[in-house]
């Protein structure tokens, strides 16, 4: 007779997570690293209470706002190479449908993440009670419903027994590399606290093998094919070469055969800065190297990337009638775009055979080509170093002389964790990176608010590296109440805001697309009702203080070169504080090297957006379908 054990569901769920492991190559580790948590009637009483109850299994930290949690949860999964992940309890209602962006962004970016929101009464002992949203047609729905289109997996435990199919359902998804992303397990609240006799094997540990599916024999040939025929080749490193742990192996390809690597945002840092063979990054934010490169390729050979509408300038880059795109990628879906060849596998698996397989017919690039790439990246160095050089300490440094000084300073120990604003097209552009996992942003979402609360569940996952939350005041506004969190846990993040007085990014391209930077400025009203007046008088750093952390300000290049260093060294969470000079006060980063597709307004009577939509329609007449 099966041994049986009571407890509530909550009490049984959260001894399930405890005993969850994955594996891969060998190595294995927890699946559900911890929970992060806040508390409402909707799972006080249900997970916190067995939270509580398996505190020495389960740790848990407490949260400020539950969307940061999950970015918290994100943060670390990333940084656990999808291997091990956090779990997030909320309260059913505002808490709930606080998950809803950021489960958005973990499945967006193919990345593990738990949700346990709190739910309505399956009994119905009331109706409504509080919180509920009453549908007339459908008594089964609640706002957890939201959840539903942006969860790879979703079930609502409406009785005890339903906990183990599902438990075992979502373990699966989390640990799926091709279907992982947000795993959502709604729990009404009086299920959770009702008691059951479970049987133990449901408690045993149980390992999910992570695995490295190889490259079938036909697909395998028709690439190397592919490759030997091509003259131009250019591989494009996607996120998917660092969650399969593939730098080596792509390091490796390169190195037999002299084939340039650029890399979308994801995937920067797949090859360090230096490699002979990395073109940094590709696409509208990218370098001019790769995006010449990625004109006149014959070839494209995409490794575990989605090819967003950014990485291929929205359909306009790959201008050469000829070429054609060959995609390794686990996921048949990204295996199949742009009318590629298609390379099912593993990342590490699929670079290694094609390593083995070109290697015996000795292929590698052309001199020539080799020359001509090399010489390109020279410049665009070149470039780099002229947007870095501060050679006026006592002035208010630009947003890339900030980049400059902060490269001065890191090794490749450090982490630059960045979502959204002006940031991620500069530094796709500018930054040198190091190692594998220092460049990390998150980039498929775009998150305002991410920086913060991922550096934390980053420092979790690799407790004594220096990790950079690099904030615009717009993001910074958005979400900075993690800053309590990491003071709390004494999380020695540290968070760099740059000063801009608005939307820099969405204010420059509002310039670009006829909008003439409206709505886009923090600053008081003009007399004539536009926002035009002077800036904001916004102290962020005090309000950072406010929060518990410790603010060092910085005023000229001088100043912010001293605070950085000091931050650095610091062993408590610290922020810099910069005020940098505005696009309209200095020329920026090298501009954009290809175009993106943000449709401008057809008619209009003002000048700005008429002279916008004639250079639109140019561009939209070089767009192409790759078939």
């Amino acid at each position: 007779m099966t041994s049986t054990t009571r407890l509530t569901v909550a009490q049984a769920l959260v001894r399930f997570l405890a005993a969850q492991y994955t594996e891969r190559d060998g190595e294995r580790q927890r699946l559900i690293g911890a929970t992060w948590g806040i508390f409402g009637h909707g799972n006080v009483a249900g997970l916190g209470q067995a939270l509580l109850e398996y505190a020495d299994g389960m740790p848990y930290h407490q949260g400020r706002n539950e969307q940061a949690m999950v970015h918290a949860a994100v943060g670390y999964a990333r940084q656990s190479n999808r291997l091990s992940t956090h779990a997030v309890t909320t309260s059913i209602g505002p808490g709930a449908t606080n998950l809803v962006t950021g489960a958005a962004l973990a499945t967006i970016n193919h990345l593990p993440v738990l949700l346990l929101p709190g739910d309505i009464f399956a009994t119905r002992p009331a109706d409504p009670v509080l919180q509920q949203l009453e549908v007339p047609y459908a008594g089964d729905v609640s706002v957890n419903d939201c959840l539903r289109p942006v969860s790879k997996y979703f079930d609502r435990i409406t009785r005890p027994e339903a906990l183990i199919p599902a438990a075992l359902q979502a373990m699966r998804v989390l640990t799926d590399p091709v279907d992982t992303g947000a795993v959502t397990l709604a729990l009404p609240q009086d299920v959770q606290a009702e008691g059951f006799d479970w049987p133990e094997e449901f408690f045993a540990e149980r390992t999910w093998t992570v695995r490295r599916p190889a490259a079938d024999a036909g697909e395998l040939a028709a690439a190397v094919r592919a490759i030997r025929d091509a003259r131009r080749p250019l591989i494009v490193a996607g996120g998917g070469v660092h969650h399969s742990r593939a730098e080596e192996a792509l390091a490796e390809l390169a190195d037999a055969t002299r084939i340039p690597v650029a890399s979308t945002q994801a995937g920067k840092g797949s090859l360090r800065y230096d490699h002979p063979q990395d073109v940094g990054g590709i696409g509208h934010t990218g370098t001019a190297t790769a995006d010449e490169l990625a004109r006149t390729a014959d070839l494209v050979i995409g490794v575990g990337t989605r090819y967003t509408d950014f990485t291929t300038a929205s359909g306009t880059l790959f201008t050469n009638p000829e070429v054609r795109f060959l995609n390794l990628n686990i996921a048949p879906f990204d295996g199949h775009k742009l009318a590629g060849l298609p390379l099912i596998a593993d990342a590490r698996a699929g670079l290694e055979a094609l390593t083995e397989a070109l290697e015996l017919h000795d292929h590698r690039v052309t001199d020539a080509y080799a020359s001509e790439y090399t010489d390109d990246k020279q410049r665009w160095e070149h470039r780099v170093d002229a947007c870095y050089e501060c050679d006026e300490p006592d002035t208010r440094p630009t947003q890339p002389q900030v980049l400059g000084l902060l490269d001065e300073i890191v090794t490749e120990e450090d982490i630059l964790i960045n979502a959204a604003g002006s940031l991620p097209g500069d530094l796709h552009k500018l930054w040198r990176a190091r190692s594998r996992d220092q460049y990390h942003l998150e980039y498929g979402y775009s998150c305002m608010g991410y920086e913060i609360p991922a550096a934390i569940g980053v420092l979790m996952a690799e407790p004594g590296r220096p990790v950079w939350a690099l904030v615009g005041d717009g993001t910074y506004l958005m979400m900075p109440t993690e800053i309590v969190t990491a003071v709390q846990e004494n999380v020695p993040i540290k968070v760099l805001i740059i000063q801009n007085h608005g939307y820099a990014s969405i204010g420059g391209l509002s310039e670009t697309v006829g909008g003439e930077r409206f709505g886009t400025a923090y600053r008081h009203r003009s007399d004539d009702g536009t926002f035009t007046g002077p800036p904001l008088p916004v102290d962020l750093a005090a309000n950072a203080a406010s929060l518990g952390m410790r603010v060092l300000r910085a005023k000229t290049v001088r100043d912010l070169r001293t605070a950085l260093a000091e931050a650095r060294a610091a062993d408590t969470p610290t922020c810099v504080y910069v005020e940098t000079q505005t696009a309209d006060t200095v020329s920026g980063p090298p501009p954009a090297q290809a175009w993106w597709d943000v449709p401008v307004a057809e008619t209009a009577t003002r000048s700005s957006a008429v002279k916008a939509r004639e250079l639109y329609d140019r561009h939209v007449s070089t767009r192409r379908r790759h078939l």
